[in-house]
């Protein structure tokens, strides 16, 4: 035997490797088949299941969200479904139509949060699994992933903080679309609430949007209950007791309106002496409102207190000379006269006498000599 044979012999065999984009021999049905049971079915499984995967996620986050954005995570499900389908079901959900509104914006926006979520990580993992597969090295791409995030997490903290701080406002329900709140450099009506910024409108009608990030602290108006405050100062030598007790009607008289007094929640408070200046005493009348409804309550009680204290001829703080005039006058609360046209010519002086001559006019006193303005040229 020749040495040439005795090495080929000794030799081993090349072995044949797999061709992962096709089969080693392409005119042979066994080849495909056999390549199409390996990497490619592989594929084929890591992508069919990753969307089945997905699918159920996201179907079910979807169903909890709506459930919540509803109000009816319970009322629909056993023996309670028949209650959920009744009026009254219906009824108690649409009782509060704030709160149900804020509770649809919170859920409805955890729920693209959570969606988008379950979207990546599992669309990640199937594409790593799928290079995996391929034969592709992933651990660089691993590491890569790490050093980005990192950079990332570095590079934009202050949109980090927005989407933390907006997660988990939503999830301790702080405040909602229609709260009234004051966030600091904004005060408003809220307006739309996501993961990175709130839309607040003022009373101007200016339309803020604040960062989630930055609001240090968050003063809501209308959530739970809200409290009407009305100060009411009134002359110094006024008898308090009488006040208090007209105050008390006037707070008696907005609690008894059919519109107004639906908002009205407890018994009205009048607190002492609030204020004590030269000229005036101040009281305080208090009322537990609705939410949002305070100001409206506030206004009744401004419009009803002014009533009741001009009919018990108790005049407010610098305005008990006004209302002897008034009285003196022999006029009716609301049949004052009209004003006379102011002439366009009158100058401060003309204006002065012309408020003199009304007063005498009205009270039959005399007017007191002045002395009459020198002329201009011997000023």
């Amino acid at each position: 035997m020749s040495a040439a044979s005795l090495l080929g012999a000794a030799a081993p065999a090349p072995e044949e490797t797999e061709n992962p984009l096709g089969p080693n021999d392409a005119t042979s049905a066994q080849s495909w088949g056999e390549w199409f049971l390996g990497i490619p079915l592989k594929i084929i499984l890591i992508v069919a299941i990753s969307s089945i995967v997905l699918f159920l996620l996201r179907r079910t986050i979807r169903t909890i969200t709506n459930h919540v954005a509803d109000g009816t995570p319970f009322l629909d499900r056993g023996i309670l479904r028949p209650i959920g389908e009744s009026e009254v079901g219906g009824v108690l959900a649409k009782a509060n139509p704030l709160s149900s509104a804020r509770r649809a914006q919170r859920a409805r926006t955890l729920g693209s949060v959570l969606r988008s979520s379950a979207t990546i990580v599992v669309g990640g993992i199937a594409f790593f699994l799928i290079l995996d597969t391929l034969g592709v090295n992933i651990a660089p791409f691993i590491a890569s992933a790490g050093v980005i995030g990192v950079a990332l997490g570095f590079g934009a903290q202050s949109l980090v903080k927005d989407f933390l701080t907006g997660l988990f406002m939503l999830l301790e329900d702080q405040y909602g679309v229609g709260d009234v709140v004051d966030v600091g450099p904004a005060n408003g009506t809220v307006e739309a609430v996501t993961l990175r910024i709130t839309k607040i409108r003022d009373s101007d009608g200016t339309l803020w949007y604040v960062p989630n990030g930055t609001m240090l602290r968050v003063g809501n108006k209308t959530q739970g209950w809200a409290t009407a405050v009305v100060e009411i100062d009134v002359d110094y030598f006024a008898d308090l007791d009488q006040v208090r007790g007209l105050l008390a009607q006037a707070a008696s008289r907005v609690v008894k309106d059919p519109v107004v007094g639906a908002h009205v929640l407890g018994e009205p408070t009048i607190t002492g002496i609030e204020r004590l200046s030269a000229d005036a005493v101040t009281l305080r009348l208090k009322v537990k409102t609705s939410p949002a409804m305070q100001w409206e309550v506030a206004r009744e009680l401004r419009t009803a207190t002014r009533d009741v204290l001009e009919r018990a001829d108790v005049p407010l703080a610098g305005q008990r000379d006004l209302m002897a005039t008034h009285r003196a006058a022999g006029l009716p609360p609301g049949d004052e006269p009209e004003p006379t046209p102011r002439d366009p010519r009158s100058t401060p002086l003309d204006d002065v006498v012309s408020n003199r001559d009304a007063r005498v006019a009205a009270t039959g006193d005399e007017p007191v000599p002045t002395e009459e303005p020198l002329p201009a040229d011997e000023r």
